[in-house]
């Protein structure tokens, strides 16, 4: 046996399942830190099978779907040094300021280095706000306009397009070679629905309308319906992925950008702040609870049915088309929420730095490499357990 042919423990613990899916939130800057997970998931060479995001989260899935494994981080640090801005000379004086006082002074120093990140960082996201993002949008002229929904907005993504274009392979991405849902807001009729490569041919006009928030952004026109970001209705993709079918036993990775969970507010900076979490956290929780019940109730079921004699079961269509439709399948969602820093403003989504991207992928790439620490957490639920979580911040 080769030394290529030999799995490490954590491969084998991915060949169990049959679908490994990944499930990115929308979040604008903070997608960054989505980049980070996903980089430690790709070395370990995690097979996903799988991508599902909205807006930010959506984006990214574009880059993953659109590249070979192999060529995804590098492209993902493209798109992402490309949206931002670069480092600023500020910046970098500042923080070598703050390295000359030492660990003598780290209570000292680590609030100085708040008080200036929360500095900067508010001045990069009103850069944004006047100037836009390069490759990404521009301030519209005489914004924010009037007419159809995909003409009203106070910036133009259409530079956004051509990014994603540049970036990404649309004829991988429609291949076979991995699932791809995106979601958006129908503006028409309010329904939240899902672009599918299995059901669809995607293009970039498909992703860019699961980000389209409005009133930043105008709504994207595709096939005569117009579209606005997923997030107005719900911003976490995971219930496209639990009620799939055919049903399979499937690890997956969630990746969060909003917490439900946070400290009382103090003043009103810290209450938009918080309003912005509890907004596009979208019920996450919720969700995940809906679906553990739907998990018991079709276990149940399943239990009651195989009490039925074999012998009936065979003679009546009737029971096999109930257990083709509740046929049991675990569910493994390994779940990271970025967590808040104490330098971050309510600002902190169209804050697009090149120092706090890093940060942000940087803490990602932390949290994902701390949670393959715990090598048990990816081990197949227990036979009458379809559906666990873990998630490695509430570990003590």
């Amino acid at each position: 046996m080769t030394s290529r042919s030999i799995k490490s423990p954590l491969e084998e613990k991915f060949a169990k399942y049959p679908r490994v899916a990944l499930v990115l939130q929308g979040g604008g800057a903070l997608g960054s830190y989505q980049a980070g997970v996903i980089e430690g998931l790709l070395e370990t060479k995690c097979p996903l099978s799988w991508v599902a995001g909205i807006s930010i989260g959506a984006l990214n899935c574009a880059i993953i779907a659109g590249n070979k494994p192999e060529d995804r981080v590098a492209k993902l640090r493209e798109f992402w040094t490309t949206i931002c801005r670069a480092p600023s000379q500020a910046s970098h004086t500042l923080s070598s300021i703050m390295d000359m006082w030492g660990a003598g002074a780290s209570a000292l120093r680590e609030l100085a280095a708040n008080s200036t990140e929360k500095m900067f960082g508010s001045f990069a996201a009103t850069q944004t706000l006047l100037e836009g993002q390069k490759d990404f949008f521009i301030p519209r002229l005489f914004a924010p306009g009037t007419g159809t929904p995909a003409q009203i907005s106070y910036y133009d993504t259409s530079p956004l397009i051509e990014t994603l274009r540049r970036l990404c392979d649309f004829d991988r991405i429609n291949s076979d070679e991995m699932r791809v849902s995106v979601g958006a807001t129908n503006v028409r009729n309010g329904n939240f629905v899902y672009f599918d490569n299995t059901e669809i041919t995607l293009t970039p006009e498909h992703f860019v309308a699961s980000g389209s928030l409005p009133p930043g952004f105008a709504a994207t026109e595709i096939d005569g319906e117009f579209y606005w970001d997923g997030g107005c209705v719900s911003n976490t993709p995971l219930e496209q992925i639990m009620v799939a079918e055919p049903r399979e036993d499937t690890l997956v990775f969630q990746i969060d950008l909003w917490s439900a969970r946070g400290d009382l507010p103090t003043d009103i900076f810290r209450v938009l702040e918080r309003q912005k979490d509890i907004q596009y956290s979208s019920r996450t929780r919720h969700i995940t609870n809906t679906v553990k019940e739907i998990q018991k109730l079709r276990q149940v079921i399943f239990d009651i049915v195989e009490r039925v004699p074999a012998s009936v079961r065979s003679k009546d269509p009737y029971f096999k088309d109930l257990l083709n439709k509740i046929q049991g399948a675990r569910f493994n969602c390994i779940h990271l929420i970025y967590q808040n820093k104490p330098s971050e403003g309510h600002y902190k989504d169209f804050e697009f730095s090149h120092e706090t991207m890093s940060r942000h992928w940087g803490s990602g790439l932390n949290d994902i490499r701390r949670t393959f620490q715990h090598t048990e957490c990816l081990d197949m639920p227990a036979s009458g357990q379809t559906f666990v979580q873990f998630d490695v911040h509430r570990q003590k």
